[in-house]
């Protein structure tokens, strides 16, 4: 890289387990000159706090961080119909304020690093910004994407399975299009995994036939797992959900739902 170049690193970080940093993250993290850190807020502070360490632990002593307040999103919209509209506005908002803080605070010839839960490339917007930025013209910089343990990889290994059944495919789903992934694939087509459920929509499902491996917090002291025939642990897993909000005012989980016959139960 030379002098006049603005260099970025999108480097996954697990989700959530200091452990996970893969060797190549903590190669780039010791590389960067400035740490872009944005702030969801003070219910999530632990996620901050969190990246501090890591970066404690493994950046170079010359590099500085700089925070900014992750813009607002209307969550109420992610189950209407403007859903699509809602997403992009924030997307929107989000590079204006990234391609201030590269602008500004990272010189040309400087290394730059976005620290991303899980993998970059699963249900993050971080990649989409940074290619909306380099569309504007308005400030030149090229970047690599160093990947990470997603929060999928991180609950089969909890629960010790592995994500897909010989011969079929798996499906990755975000929660509000569950029902229709389940229609279109039918009951037996693969397993599904499903990601940013707010709405809980596994409550919706018969239980009859499926199995719920599911996982909250992963990879973190506060990880809740839960396994079983959905009939039987939904409401479990319920109480679970409406508890651990209430304790840290947040919640990410993931589940993986498979046919009841292919599990293999002791």
């Amino acid at each position: 890289m030379d002098g006049t170049t603005r260099h970025l690193a999108v480097i996954g970080i697990g989700s959530g387990d200091p452990d996970q940093l893969t060797l190549a993250a903590v190669k780039a993290m010791r590389t960067t000159d400035v740490f872009f850190i944005l702030d969801k807020g003070r219910e999530k502070a632990s996620l901050v706090r969190l990246r501090h360490d890591m970066l404690d632990e493994h950046a170079s002593g010359s590099h500085r961080i700089v925070e900014a307040d992750d813009p607002w999103r209307d969550r109420a919209q992610d189950a209407s119909s403007g859903y699509r509209e809602a997403v992009h506005d924030w997307r929107r908002r989000r590079a204006d304020l990234c391609e201030g803080l590269i602008r500004d605070e990272l010189a040309p010839g400087q290394r730059g690093a976005f620290l991303v839960w899980g993998d970059p490339s699963l249900y993050d917007s971080t990649l989409a910004v940074l290619e909306s930025i380099a569309a504007r013209g308005n400030v030149t910089f090229t970047y690599e994407v160093i990947p990470g343990v997603s929060s999928v990889s991180t609950l089969a290994a909890r629960h010790r399975i592995g994500l897909n059944r010989v011969g079929r495919p798996l499906h990755i789903t975000p929660g509000r299009q569950l029902s229709e992934t389940l229609g279109a694939i039918g009951n037996d087509d693969g397993d599904v995994v499903v990601m940013l459920d707010a709405h809980e929509s596994f409550r919706h499902l018969s239980g009859e036939g499926t199995w719920i491996y599911w996982g909250a917090y992963l990879g973190t002291p506060d990880e809740i797992l839960v396994s079983g025939p959905l009939g039987e642990v939904a409401d479990e897993i319920r109480r679970a959900r409406a508890e651990a909000r209430a304790t840290h005012g947040w919640i990410m989980d993931t589940y993986l739902l498979r046919p009841l016959a292919e599990v293999a139960t002791p």
